[in-house]
């Protein structure tokens, strides 16, 4: 598996192409078209789909753009649907003062759920906090941890569906994992889940 690091996108977010072989998928959709099709055509590769890690605004930038351009569905948490198409709960009016929504999700999945892709298997894991939604996508020793969990802090709870209560929770479920977790969160540098964990705690 080879992870090409498209960060950061628009707002700093993070933006990771994931491939096996001819198997591509995207993490989070902050990139512009051009730099996905760069890196897909150095691999090789086939874009087989758009994972987004919650629904904020700048997790979903390039999102429609990219759907049109590779005709790929995108998937997200059930709890977090709704906030592509409602500029409030997406945070888009609550920086900018006017709406900006997106099409609706093609896929949705909850804890637990495995996603396949070709040769690339990602597990889901929600993480409850930073948006009602937020999860983490596991595959192999990786885990990609969007704004739940960074390099050095957390996301924060203050906007649409956050609950520092739930963010409390799903961090220590993270916690029990590997510690040699090499962990790719939605904003700023990598990390290992034992190195985050000890800046937390």
């Amino acid at each position: 598996m080879e992870i090409k690091d498209l960060s950061p996108g628009g707002f700093a977010c993070a933006c990771y192409l994931v491939c096996e072989g001819k198997d591509a998928v995207l993490i989070d959709c902050s990139a512009p078209v051009a730099s996905v099709t760069a890196a897909l055509a150095e691999h090789g590769a086939r874009l087989r789909a758009l994972l987004c890690t919650h629904g904020h605004f700048d997790h979903l930038l390039t999102a429609d753009a990219l759907r049109n351009t590779f005709g790929v569905p995108l998937f997200v948490h059930e709890s977090d649907a709704e906030m592509l198409s409602d500029g409030q709960k997406n945070a888009y009016a609550t920086f900018f003062g006017h709406d900006r929504t997106w099409f609706p999700a093609q896929q949705t999945f909850k804890d637990g759920a495995v996603l396949t892709f070709g040769s690339l298997r990602f597990e889901v894991m929600h993480t409850p906090g930073h948006s009602k939604g937020s999860s983490v996508f596991l595959c192999g020793d990786v885990a990609f941890t969007g704004d739940t969990l960074f390099a050095d802090s957390y996301g924060r709870t203050d906007l649409y569906g956050g609950d520092p209560t739930a963010l409390r929770h799903s961090l220590q479920r993270l916690s029990a994992l590997a510690p040699d977790l090499h962990i790719y969160p939605g904003h700023g540098s990598h990390t290992t889940l034992h190195e985050a964990m000890e800046r937390l705690f």
